[in-house]
């Protein structure tokens, strides 16, 4: 059945993306994120379905006659830095080559949505389509998997789908905590306009956070409570919003398994918990990976390679930075739990920088974003959109630092958002202001009379 559904509406989305290019730059995310082939089974599941959108929209974009100038601005040009710079690393490293260079090419398609982003996205409907299609596929997991939750009386542990970039229960925690800004967003945007969008989107919202605490990620509960915290202290209601905190935890706590609650209890004492010492572990020795290759480091993961694992736990002892009587394992290899381990690992103290910049850059440029369309009394839609970009960009970069996400779609393209805010929509709506600025001519002249 889902098989015949996916056919069916196929043709017309295929349509959809020849009469308007935004239309593919939407569903190109939606494929990524929500990844259609793991829903069906039959012959609808052959079908490479990102590769034909992306396919599509940018050879629509080519076709077209009118073709917007790439601004690349400061975010752009470390964006494509880092994909240059990962290349070399890729082709000096240590790591098995079939596998380093298969990262490298999802990568190349990553930093493609970015870039695509720049060149098509051009007016507020583009940008809010774009959520949407986020919220219609991170989102549905959200919603499918916060319901089997509350169905199952907090019984049902919620996990990623094979195959898919989210298939780790932590990854998808912290998408979803990153998706809650765009919620809020679009909330602001549609739920004043249709009663059925803002109780759809608040019940989205509801089963959002249901769904990370049923991930069992203390990561996810880290970057919630970032959420929740950057929320309350810029909330004009804080008494409103602690009474809605009270009673969604209050309908939770009866949901929540005592298991939960056990393994959250970890996080204030985590030299004891062997999970969390297994990380500190992996940290400690993508660390030594750089140390060892400063430049390049070792490539898309060296460090899951045994034999690098085993070479650098041999080393342990000889670095005494993130030492804390833990012994790795030199026959298991794991995985850097970290986005800056991981890049720092992967490609070095200059990957990591790079890495680094695009984040930073991007955060302090929404918030400086929010702050000049403010102080022109520009649009409130905009503000708003700056601040839970970089909200979002914030709960990625807390969350991330227990976790192996740092080559992620979603959060390269919520970067590119924000570099289209800055060089299409801020330079536009100061010249609309410097025109409404401008004296009327009132002098009488020959013409006039």
């Amino acid at each position: 059945m889902r098989d015949i559904v996916l056919l069916s509406i196929l043709p017309f989305l295929v349509y959809a993306i020849f009469q308007r290019s935004f239309i593919g730059l939407g569903l190109w995310i939606w494929t990524a994120m929500f990844f259609p082939n793991g829903w069906v089974y039959g012959i609808a599941g052959v079908i490479r379905y990102n590769l034909l959108f992306a396919g599509l929209t940018i050879g629509v974009y080519f076709m077209s006659k009118q073709k917007l100038r790439l601004q690349l601005g400061t975010v752009g040009w470390m964006v494509i830095l880092f994909l240059i710079w990962t290349f070399f690393t890729t082709l000096f490293g240590l790591a098995i080559p079939d596998v380093a260079w298969e990262e490298w090419t999802k990568l190349v398609k990553i930093v493609a949505l970015f870039v695509f982003i720049l060149l098509i996205i051009e007016k507020k409907l583009h940008i809010d389509f774009f959520l949407w299609c986020l919220i219609f596929s991170v989102g549905f997991f959200a919603a499918v998997e916060g319901l089997k939750y509350i169905v199952s009386g907090g019984g049902h542990h919620i996990e990623g789908m094979m195959g898919h970039v989210l298939q780790d229960n932590n990854q998808l925690a912290l998408a979803l905590a990153a998706l809650l800004p765009i919620c809020f967003y679009l909330l602001g945007e549609y739920g004043k306009k249709s009663w059925i969008l803002k109780f759809g989107l608040l019940s989205l919202i509801v089963l959002d956070i249901t769904s990370i605490i049923g991930t069992n990620s203390r990561g996810g509960l880290v970057a919630l409570a970032t959420v929740g915290g950057y929320l309350f202290i810029k909330s004009k209601r804080k008494f409103l919003f602690v009474l809605l905190v009270l009673g969604i935890g209050s309908a939770m706590v009866g949901l929540i398994p005592e298991q939960w609650f056990n393994r959250m209890d970890t996080l204030n004492n985590a030299s004891a918990d062997g999970s969390f010492m297994d990380r500190v572990v992996a940290w400690k020795l993508s660390t030594i990976l750089a140390i060892q290759n400063p430049i390049f480091g070792g490539g898309f993961k060296a460090l899951e390679y045994p034999p690098n694992w085993f070479a650098l736990a041999q080393d342990y002892y000889r670095y005494p930075i993130l030492h804390f009587g833990t012994v790795p394992n030199p026959r298991e290899s794991h995985a850097a739990h970290s986005i800056y381990f991981q890049v720092l690992g992967d490609h070095g103290f200059i990957g990591l920088f790079i890495f680094l910049m695009i984040y930073v850059t991007s955060f302090f440029k929404a918030g400086s974003i929010a702050k000049k369309i403010r102080l022109a009394n520009g649009p409130e839609w905009m503000i708003n959109l700056a601040t839970m970009l970089r909200l979002s960009i914030f709960t990625y970069a807390v969350g991330g630092a227990a976790l192996s996400l740092a080559y992620f779609d979603m959060t390269f393209a919520i970067c590119g958002l924000v570099l289209i805010l800055e060089t299409k929509f801020l330079p536009e709506m100061i010249k609309d202001g410097e025109k409404l600025k401008k004296p009327l001519d009132l002098r009488i002249t020959d013409s006039n009379m």
